[in-house]
């Protein structure tokens, strides 16, 4: 009993400490929001397709957060399908971002448990050598792709609070 109880007082020590830091963020005027551990600045702009694409970035303590929130010019139906799409995506982004190595793409994950919901995580590096921690995340209408990276090793913690915060529109 007692051993539990004062793991239960650590582990909400721990939760406090990030919690003083992290404040809600709406992503522009999309819906979406997350927990932040620093100040965003939103660019809007439009993918080939129309797609209204939010992106952002920041740093704290020589970590650099960041999301892309995009809202799809046509909604998937089919969870599968939108999963697909989701990870087309993200294979786009290692491009643009200079992805040199790859984990590979952890699937079945559900944000706040939401079965209407598909998340996948992966684990890359850059050319610079920069270790990255992604989490993507969809309903079908939106995608929500946050990341981390570092050269230094990633707190995975204390930037699992971040991966895991966005929220979609009415949740």
């Amino acid at each position: 009993m007692k051993k539990s109880g004062l793991l239960s007082f650590f582990l909400v020590c721990y939760l406090f400490s990030y919690s003083q830091s992290l404040k809600k963020v709406a992503i522009s005027n999309s819906g979406c929001s997350l927990y932040a551990f620093c100040e965003f600045k939103f660019e809007k702009e439009y993918s080939q397709d129309s797609s209204v694409v939010y992106t952002g970035e920041c740093v704290k303590d020589e970590i650099s957060y960041g999301i892309i929130c995009v809202k799809l010019k046509e909604a998937a139906d089919d969870l599968e399908r939108a999963e697909e799409s989701m990870i087309n995506y993200l294979d786009y982004l290692k491009t643009s971002f200079g992805i040199t190595k790859s984990a590979g793409y952890g699937r079945g994950h559900r944000l706040n448990d939401n079965e209407k919901t598909r998340g996948v995580i992966d684990y890359w590096e850059d050319g610079e050598k920069n270790n990255w921690k992604v989490k993507a995340w969809t309903d079908g209408k939106f995608i929500g792709v946050l990341y981390g990276y570092s050269l230094k090793e990633l707190p995975e913690q204390k930037l699992n609070v971040f991966l895991d915060s966005f929220r979609l529109p009415a949740q």
